[in-house]
């Protein structure tokens, strides 16, 4: 493999600019994408949204045929099987712009394409693919995906779903019941997840819908958000399922799951960009118009700085989702260079990037209800009102802290994780702990560095950022060891330190590109956010690195680590705050929409 940067490296590497991707180097072919995907979404969703939120569930399946129709569906399906066979950066970029209007088709879209397709595709064999997946491509079909059970949730494994052989050894009959199904109301396929006899893991299946066969299912549900998006539970009764319908093999599906959920993850933070785009955009046309004391609300400090975040974390969000999916798709190309499948290296490629997945999703999903709460807050008393598009996209987005494993979840996996790639040595973690400790014993350089160039200071900041880090993951790893697992707040908090790294790192990445590209000067704005995102990072670290080591750490080693806590977190030169969020609130205000 090449000398690019492995999954998690990130945290004792340094990347250059030049190694990542940014949203200003789509393609031709990419940008053409993107507007054609952000035409559909403006006819179509965007100027019906009253019909999604009167769950109008008729018309979500209507809006996913003419997706299917304009091609939107097959995107990462391989050509061999009727779809586009793109790279996975453009499977994210259609994921991020067909799902900014509402979270109602987002989630139809995601779950029809991600867990309803995908797990054919990676894991179906040759005839699996032929039969279904051109149907589900072309959106003739739709798929479904049944793992949760009343019983079996964030523990996906324990569910209680029977699949029994027959005597002649061709069929499987599946009994059980699934909830919280996506798309259940009107899909033509359910990929379903049951146990054979007392196997330790559950395996998937291939289960045609057809209520003849012991099918059947529940009233739509009623739920906060995503109104119009089909969620059922589904019973199984006895229903009989061709044996050359197993999905992989036997008991491979929590791995088939968890792999799924990993690609689902990256492409659940991008479907939360564009929703806060439109709410930024929107929430400066309101501030724009609203007059309040003579004076456009736009001008006042306080409704200026919450644009100015709002901004910030959508570019940061931008940012590191766009650099992970190229890492993911090179690494894809990588693989297949070397002679995999296209099933194995897609597989392997999202497999590498695990961390980073579950990085994206809770940062993106959390700024995301963040972005639309200040919007409604911007809007007052009429952000409260279903006239505005404020409150329904505040709903929308609480569900993105729950689906594709809980932000808790996902924190504790991405520290997890990391921590499991450093016992297989896939990332030196231990070495640079132990520089790190022998650092906090020698005694620090006072001398003033130079700080002329852009993002000098920034960057060395980063570094400093990792090093408490390793010196808080690696201070708990040697006092709990594999119990780790067991201190779940610990590793909440070593991993939104984790978060916050990877998020300003690559928001930092990205505007030094763009300055070396354009000029520093034309890009006031974005080194205003990368500085601003920083800022409140080391804030963020300050405070979780303080809560880890007084803790676990008592007496001269907790002193210890609170003054490389200080150190590791102190700046030469303090930004002005205020400043930066002028700078770019400034700039919206003046273009009246996101503009970045």
């Amino acid at each position: 493999m090449s000398d690019k940067t492995r999954g998690g490296q990130f945290i004792v590497k340094e990347t250059k600019c030049e190694a990542i991707f940014t949203p200003e180097d789509f393609n031709e072919e990419q940008l053409m994408m993107r507007d054609s995907v952000k035409e559909f979404v403006d006819k179509e969703l965007w100027a019906h949204k009253d019909r999604f939120e009167k769950k109008d569930y008729a018309y979500t399946q209507e809006c996913m045929k003419k997706a299917g129709d304009l091609g939107f569906l097959s995107v990462a399906v391989p050509e061999a099987y009727g779809g586009m066979g793109m790279g996975f950066v453009n499977t994210v970029l259609v994921c991020d712009y067909i799902s900014g209007a509402t979270g109602s088709f987002s989630t139809a879209f995601g779950a029809h394409t991600g867990i309803g397709t995908m797990p054919i595709t990676l894991y179906g064999t040759e005839e699996q693919k032929q039969k279904y997946v051109p149907k589900l491509a072309s959106g003739e079909w739709f798929g479904a995906y049944c793992l949760t059970e009343p019983g079996a949730g964030s523990d996906a494994n324990s569910g209680k779903t029977k699949a029994v052989l027959s005597e002649d050894g061709k069929t499987y009959s599946i009994t059980g019941q699934k909830m919280w199904i996506s798309n259940a109301g009107f899909c033509s396929v359910f990929i379903v997840f049951a146990r054979i006899g007392d196997d330790k893991n559950i395996t998937g299946f291939i289960v045609e819908n057809t209520p003849d066969n012991g099918i059947s299912m529940n009233e739509e549900e009623h739920k906060l958000g995503i109104r119009a998006s089909s969620t059922r539970q589904v019973f199984f009764n006895d229903t009989k399922v061709p044996a050359e319908n197993m999905l992989s093999e036997r008991g491979n599906g929590f791995k088939i799951a968890m792999n799924a959920l990993n690609v689902g993850r990256i492409k659940l933070a991008a479907a939360c960009l564009d929703a806060q785009r439109r709410v930024i955009t929107q929430a400066v046309n309101y501030s724009n118009e609203r007059i309040q004391f003579n004076t456009a609300i736009s001008q006042f400090g306080a409704i200026r700085s919450k644009l100015a975040e709002m901004a910030t974390s959508c570019y940061a969000g931008e940012s590191a989702s766009y650099r992970a999916a190229k890492d993911i798709e090179d690494r894809i190309t990588e693989r297949e260079a070397a002679g995999s499948s296209h099933q194995e290296a897609e597989l392997k490629g999202v497999e590498e990037y695990a961390i980073e997945c579950s990085i994206l999703k809770v940062a993106v999903s959390e700024d995301v209800q963040a972005c639309a709460d200040e919007g409604i807050q911007i809007f007052g008393g009429m952000g409260f009102s279903e006239d505005t598009p404020m409150e329904s996209a505040w709903r929308d987005a609480r569900i993105a802290r729950i689906y594709e494993g809980t932000n808790e979840i996902n924190r504790m996996l991405s520290v997890g994780m990391l921590i499991k790639k450093a016992m297989k040595g896939h990332v030196d973690l231990l070495g640079p702990a132990s520089k790190v400790q022998e650092e906090l014993m020698g005694i620090p350089s006072f001398e003033t560095p130079d700080y002329s160039e852009l993002f000098a200071e920034e960057k060395e900041m980063i570094t400093k950022l990792k090093k408490a880090f390793l010196m808080v993951a690696g201070g708990a790893v040697q006092k709990y060891g594999p119990d780790l697992d067991a201190h779940q707040q610990l590793l909440m908090a070593a991993s939104d330190i984790l978060i916050e790294i990877y998020m300003a790192e690559s928001t930092i990445l990205r505007t030094e590109k763009l300055a070396k590209a354009n000029g520093a000067d034309k890009v006031k704005e974005q080194i205003a956010m990368a500085q601003l995102y920083l800022y409140q990072a080391v804030d963020i670290i300050t405070q979780k690195g303080k809560e880890s080591i007084i803790s676990f750490a008592e007496g001269d080693e907790q002193r210890m680590m609170l003054m490389g806590l200080r150190r590791f977190t102190k700046y030469t030169n303090m930004p002005n705050v205020v400043g930066l969020r002028e700078t770019i609130t400034t700039k919206l205000v003046a273009e009246n929409a996101y503009c970045f």
